[in-house]
């Protein structure tokens, strides 16, 4: 049962990410600022994002069908939520992006899924971790 949780929380990110790239580029409803420094930055994540999002497909397969490579690109994903998080957060504490979460819808956004993918990329290690035999 835990193992089909963990599959959707993998394949929801991933049909997110997909989500929030589509609004990126179409509408630019989650764009937090326009300023041209804002979208050079942000331009620079559709690569990882899709990484993360490939391994996190992956694992939701991999998982769901009691493969061990399921195990691995789980932990993949993982690795690269905490990387891609982290990046994220250090770029809105440097830019003081976060004092905009009271005025700003698309900051609240942006707040909700930088707590949201770290707390999931740890969360998933954890689980994965452990499964994850040596030899």
């Amino acid at each position: 049962m835990m193992t089909v949780f963990i599959a959707v929380l993998l394949i929801g990110s991933a049909v997110f990410v997909i989500y929030y790239w589509a609004d990126f580029y179409i509408r630019g409803a989650v764009h937090v600022v326009k300023k041209d420094w804002y979208i050079k930055f942000q331009r620079a994540f559709p690569p990882a994002d899709l990484w993360m999002s490939a391994c996190a497909i992956v694992g939701a397969i991999g998982l769901l069908t009691g493969q061990a490579y399921g195990l691995v690109f789980t932990l993949l994903a993982a690795s690269s939520m905490i990387f891609l998080a982290l990046m994220d957060i250090t770029f809105n504490v440097q830019n003081n992006l976060y004092s905009l979460v009271s005025t700003s819808g698309q900051m609240k956004l942006e707040l909700s899924i930088n707590i949201c993918t770290l707390a999931l990329g740890i969360g998933l290690m954890i689980y994965v971790w452990p499964k994850i035999v040596v030899t």
